[in-house]
């Protein structure tokens, strides 16, 4: 007996309802894209930077040439190979004195500062122009700045991009001006009946006048000009997107600090981080024994010698009771005093780290308020140091979970790859964490950087919450 018809065909309604809905979604998103803040900010990214693009080493040399010839030559003929020579020179030393002044760096700031606050590409700024001891006295950075000449390689880059940022512009106007023919049209073009009209040219994306291109006479040609308005509209983000990435990444490449600065950048960032951090920990330390043990043992010292006096020095004891009272109160804060620093030895190294990473990682779970679920998978032993930083970083995360999170499970992941230790702290909760609120996840970020580690939070609205830790195997 044949199957009945009826379930596929409900499955196949289905199907094409989720994908009638898929390309409605993306229809949305291609009618609204022209129309969302990135796109606005990408397209006035292409605006401020064309006046950029003219700042231009070859730009600058056809400038000098066109000017000692018109100077020289008075415009006749064509430019010698005198005048050449001569613009190459007057070039070369234009270049030199941009670099040695503060024009090249700040030419550099500005191109930066459209990229962070446009684009969001975030660069960091390249390291201060070094001065030799005992060197001649100079308000700008000399022309062995580094720093200047690969801004003037990123200049020399933008011309090309910047006309292509030019050709995104031209599509985002010529989409509007076509699009509005329709309306200009009624505005603009009232006339009696028999009077014959000059077309109007229509933006296409060879121009205005090329191959490729037409004119309208008619009211109704209007509405063809609007249809290849509201095309170019719809392709012009694309372009803006494409062209203002590439502009980003030589922003980055050339404008940015450099791979060995903004390596010794980050050395000494840590060095920095590392010395905060013992400061910080000698100072608990220095804190929890002023406050805590070091006044129960006082306190221990004083009950004992007064328990003393209640002894008497022979014979017969006067006040018993009272003696046996001072000892139970000596014992009770030796006993306190001895948690506390059983606490204090914890907080500098775990013992139960003595047995691995992994047992000291299934402790924490084991005493966790909310049910854990532990992987670890670490063929060897990271260093000491490692293990302690990925033990606080676990117990921090697990603790932030318990009081925030409102979670129903929490997964704890820890594996290595390529010599790195990858400690990953998920939780089903409300998500939301921000790191900039509590001290906690800052600290742990101070502590992570010590050793070149980085770690990462994804927590969306709503959940889940993801908090990466990547460390090095070896310290």
């Amino acid at each position: 007996m044949d199957p009945p018809v009826t379930a596929p065909t409900a499955d196949a309604s289905s199907g094409g309802q989720g994908r009638g809905r898929r390309t409605w979604a993306v229809a949305r998103a291609a009618v609204g894209a022209p129309f969302t803040r990135r796109q606005l900010r990408e397209l006035s990214f292409c605006l401020a930077g064309l006046p950029f693009t003219l700042v231009n080493p070859l730009v600058l040399f056809v400038l000098t040439v066109d000017i000692i010839w018109f100077v020289v030559d008075g415009g006749r003929g064509n430019p010698s190979v005198g005048e050449m020579a001569i613009a190459c020179a007057c070039q070369g030393l234009l270049l030199v004195l941009l670099v040695s002044t503060t024009v090249a760096r700040r030419l550099g700031s500005l191109q930066r500062l459209l990229a962070t606050r446009l684009l969001g590409t975030r660069v960091g700024e390249p390291p201060p122009a070094r001065r030799r001891p005992g060197g001649r006295a100079w308000s700008g950075p000399g022309p062995g700045d580094g720093a200047g000449w690969r801004v003037m390689a990123y200049q020399l880059a933008k011309l090309p991009v910047g006309l292509v940022e030019l050709y995104a512009v031209f599509f985002w106007v010529g989409g509007l001006v076509n699009l509005s023919y329709p309306l200009l049209w009624g505005a603009f073009r009232n006339h009696p009946p028999g009077v014959q009209l000059s077309p109007v040219p229509v933006f296409t994306p060879f121009g205005l006048f090329g191959e490729g291109t037409f004119r309208v006479a008619t009211f109704p040609g209007t509405f063809a000009a609007a249809a290849a308005g509201a095309a170019m509209l719809l392709v012009a983000p694309w372009i803006t997107t494409a062209v203002t990435s590439v502009d980003a990444w030589l922003i980055q490449g050339l404008l940015g600090p450099g791979r060995l600065a903004q390596r010794v950048h980050d050395l000494e960032l840590t060095r920095a981080l590392a010395v905060d951090d013992s400061a910080a920990m000698l100072r608990r330390l220095e804190r929890d024994l002023h406050d805590g043990a070091q006044i129960r043992l006082a306190t221990l010292a004083m009950n004992l010698g007064m328990a003393r006096e209640k002894l008497g020095s022979g014979g017969e004891v006067p006040d018993a009771a009272a003696a046996r009272e001072l000892v139970d109160a000596a014992i009770r804060g030796a006993k306190d005093a001895l948690g506390e620093l059983r606490g204090l030895v914890r907080g500098i190294h775990p013992p139960v780290l003595d047995n691995g990473l992994a047992d000291a990682l299934a402790s924490l779970a084991a005493d966790s308020a909310i049910p854990v679920e532990l992987q670890v998978d670490l063929p060897v032993r990271p260093a000491p140091a490692i293990e302690t930083i990925a033990y606080f970083c676990a117990a921090e995360l697990l603790a932030n979970a318990a009081k925030h999170s409102l979670a129903d499970a929490i997964a704890v992941r820890v594996v290595e790859h390529r010599d790195v230790l990858l400690l990953s702290v998920t939780d089903d909760g409300t998500g939301g964490v921000d790191s900039g609120r509590g001290s906690g996840l800052r600290g742990l970020t101070s502590r992570v950087a010590v050793v070149d580690g980085r770690l990462t939070i994804t927590s969306p609205p709503g959940g889940p919450t993801r908090i990466a830790v990547e460390l090095p195997f070896r310290a």
